[in-house]
């Protein structure tokens, strides 16, 4: 379970990027709702021991039991959709004496899962049966978080799942055959919805279509992106400052509802102004380099994979979020990584992150000491 380690191979930049990205969103969240900053600074110390727990443990290990993962995963999204907490028109949400959501934690196990399965049949990758077996194995937990409904999430963890293969060395033709496919039937999608009611999606996801694409028409779909970009915009280069109390405040007017969730970006650029969102951003895109750069220097495919798994996580989520608080998307519920509240996204976070630090200390070509040397 255990093996030895010099701690000096331990990736010390990447902790330090994602304790100060945290920090941050700790000073965010305050500012944006002081209630939910203690909560979200106990997540924190929770992660970081979490994070440095797993940190021990060999990998290798943990991965013999990845069926395991995979088949938990399935069970919880399961009891979800039957006994799950309904919270805005969704059921995301469980409550097993601590409430949490097990999509995000899906999320990590679906890394570990598939980590080690690509790993058993890297050889198999481009052949016909295992491509379609490995979409049946996709598709049950993506299906079942598509059913919460969380469009966003399996976006996501469907983007997760496709990095995966590509780094485990899927034919670009395939590729490109999935991008000649997809894009066209995206492209088309959209042309549909704007075709009003003509619509494949759930009405509330078409409404967001609708309202990303013609705000003015649809000012009460569109009054949370279009404000997100009106708080951006007036935090100009400095920003109004955290825990300000100006009255033109679009967070202190309350115009953006739950602002320390899914919309905290527009908080961080209003009040720490250009230079803090690009803080925030430049910190997200180092955590992910930070992540592959251990992928390149891992001793196996599966722990290249895991680090891999983790950096498209944090890339995609961290993307998709942004572009949505700036409209260059339309509306979802994701939150952004490390920044916006929520313990059960930040511990499962740094419990993923855990395994990335354990990959970089099993590295090639790195000398092996004792556990604290």
């Amino acid at each position: 379970m255990f093996r030895t380690y010099k701690l000096k191979n331990l990736n010390y930049k990447l902790i330090l990027g994602i304790v100060a990205l945290n920090t941050i969103g700790i000073l965010v969240i305050g500012s944006a709702n002081y209630e939910y900053q203690s909560k979200q600074m106990l997540g924190m110390i929770l992660g970081v021991f979490v994070m440095g727990v797993v940190a021990l443990i060999d990998y290798d290990f943990v991965l013999q039991f990845s069926k395991l993962y995979y088949i938990g995963v399935v069970g919880l999204l399961i009891m979800v959709l039957l006994f799950g907490d309904n919270s805005g028109g969704a059921t995301r949400w469980i409550d097993l004496g601590i409430r949490f959501q097990p999509s995000e934690l899906g999320k990590i196990l679906l890394i570990l899962f598939f980590a080690n399965y690509f790993m058993q049949y890297e050889d198999e990758i481009n052949e016909k049966r295992f491509i379609i077996k490995t979409a049946i194995i996709a598709a049950i937990p993506l299906a079942l978080i598509l059913k919460e409904p969380d469009l966003s999430t399996t976006i996501v963890t469907f983007l997760i799942i496709a990095s995966l293969m590509f780094v485990t060395g899927i034919s670009y033709k395939l590729v490109g055959i999935v991008l000649a496919i997809s894009i066209p039937t995206v492209v088309g999608g959209i042309l549909l919805i704007l075709a009003k009611g003509a619509s494949l999606l759930k009405d509330y996801q078409g409404m967001r279509i609708l309202a990303w694409l013609k705000p003015e028409e649809y000012p009460g779909a569109a009054f949370q992106q279009q404000n997100s970009i009106m708080a951006i915009g007036s935090g100009q280069f400095f920003g109004k400052g955290l825990y300000n109390n100006s009255v033109d405040s679009v967070k202190n007017g309350n115009y953006i509802p739950e602002p320390q969730t899914d919309f905290i970006f527009a908080v961080a650029g209003e009040e720490m102004g250009f230079i803090g969102a690009v803080a925030i951003v430049l910190l997200l895109l180092f955590i992910t380099y930070q992540c592959f750069r251990t992928a390149k220097s891992a001793k196996d495919l599966s722990g290249k994979l895991i680090c891999t798994g983790m950096g498209a996580l944090v890339g995609f989520q961290s993307f998709v979020n942004i572009c949505v608080v700036t409209g260059l998307m339309p509306n979802t519920g994701l939150p952004l990584p490390f920044v916006s509240y929520g313990l059960t996204s930040l511990v499962t976070l740094y419990f993923g992150m855990g395994f990335v630090l354990n990959v970089g200390l099993q590295g090639k070509n790195l000398k092996r000491g004792g556990i604290l040397s």
